[in-house]
């Protein structure tokens, strides 16, 4: 039996397993939980994982499974807001700069290069330093800080695609310009879209986590990531397992993003049907 041509991407598979682990974490974080979040054990505090806290406890005594759970619905929900909503202006100002060209395109690549010329992190928490802090908060500095890689690259295949047959036939018969857009050129350019979509995922939980570890993120008791890494470098002499096992939680689940992002990449990139591996008899 041929394995599928998906299946046979080893950045597509381990990517998926682990993005997929990470979101069922975030979706059933009630069920996998087992201690309440906020419930403090001073008693045990810094305890080593145990029957009793399966990656052991905080400096507070809390259950750091359960943190560790929770606070992957607090990273999803504001990757998926922020790449969702960056993707959507990104992909608009690209789309409409590619096609139009002329003083239409200067004036927004201009607007888009002001952006880059920020960097990335400077420019988060000066958002979020003003607004305070909050989901929609951080998600609306993640979302100004990565539209512009959207914008860039649809921009790049648009300029391409207007100069198809496809197109030129589609003006020739009277097609609008937003008809154009939105049906001739958009479903041409889902392909770096997606992919930007996933490797977005792993950048939008870095920058959650750098602005909670830098004080920036949604206040305590929430659990967060970038927190619970915080606080574990106040007692990294003497306790390293808090930080390490914090660290590792996002190394692993930007890695597993990225991979995704990668695979999906070599899948949806038409140029890989030239390469061995995508041929097909």
């Amino acid at each position: 039996m041929q394995v599928p041509k998906p299946l046979r991407n080893s950045s597509l598979v381990a990517g998926g397993l682990i993005s997929l682990s990470i979101v069922l974490a975030a979706i059933f974080a009630p069920f996998l939980a087992t201690h309440e979040v906020t419930q403090m054990d001073m008693m045990h505090r810094f305890a080593w994982p145990s029957s009793g806290h399966i990656l052991g406890t905080d400096n507070f005594g809390r259950d750091l499974w359960s943190r560790l759970v929770y606070g992957a619905r607090v990273s999803m929900t504001i990757a998926l807001i922020s790449v969702t909503v960056a993707a959507v202006v990104g992909t608009i100002v690209g789309l409409v700069s590619g096609y139009f060209g002329g003083w239409v395109d200067n004036v927004l690549m201009r607007i888009t290069d002001v952006f880059l010329g920020f960097p990335p992190l400077i420019l988060a928490l000066a958002i979020v330093a003003v607004m305070g802090p909050g989901i929609l908060n951080i998600a609306f500095a993640i979302i100004v800080v990565n539209w512009t890689e959207y914008a860039r690259v649809v921009r790049a295949a648009t300029l391409v695609l207007r100069e198809q047959n496809y197109v030129q036939a589609a003006k020739a018969v009277g097609a609008s310009p937003a008809r154009i857009i939105f049906r001739e050129l958009l479903p041409n350019t889902w392909g770096p879209i997606i992919v930007l979509a996933s490797l977005g995922v792993g950048t939008a939980i870095i920058s959650e986590s750098a602005l909670s570890f830098l004080g920036f993120g949604l206040p305590p008791p929430t659990p967060t990531w970038g927190w619970t890494l915080a606080y574990g470098t106040r007692f990294i002499r003497d306790e390293p397992w808090l930080s390490i096992i914090a660290g590792a939680t996002i190394m692993i689940s930007v890695l597993g993003f990225n991979l995704l992002g990668d695979g999906l990449r070599d899948i949806l990139d038409p140029r890989q049907l030239s390469r061995g591996g995508g041929k097909t008899k």
